[in-house]
């Protein structure tokens, strides 16, 4: 009878041990739970940004030439951080600077009263992607 109990005591340790240590590697792992980041998030692909453009165009009001234009931008924008981020991690300071010569290129394709739905809507948009914190 002893030893039935110490063998059901055993294996309630071990049990215990392997969730303790998978549900920590969970936390860890692809999940993200802790709020950093572990590297540059995924580019869009090409129909993605299609979409997206759609998207503001709607939101913008914007005519076909603006949307063209526009998705041109998008378009290298995007190849164009994949080459950056390609090697690695790139410096914070420098993709900002680069967003933010991009967002400024966009904006010189628009009115000023789409400017201002723009920085709405990117604001808008930043929000959805930032998760938020437990």
């Amino acid at each position: 009878m002893k030893k039935t109990v110490k063998s059901i005591i055993s294996f309630l340790v071990v049990v215990l041990a392997f969730t303790v240590t998978a549900c920590g590697q969970q936390q860890r792992g692809g999940g993200n739970q802790r709020g950093g980041q572990q590297g540059p998030p995924p580019l869009p692909s090409a129909d993605e940004i299609e979409k997206m453009v759609g998207d503001l165009a709607d939101e913008l009001s914007l005519d076909s030439d603006q949307e063209s234009t526009v998705l041109t931008l998008y378009t290298d924008h995007f190849e164009e951080a994949e080459s950056k981020t390609k090697s690695g991690r790139p410096d914070r300071d420098e993709m900002e600077k680069f967003r933010e010569n991009f967002e400024t290129e966009v904006k010189a394709v628009l009115t000023e009263k789409q400017q201002e739905l723009f920085d709405a809507y990117q604001k808008k948009k930043r929000k959805e992607r930032r998760p938020r914190r437990q």
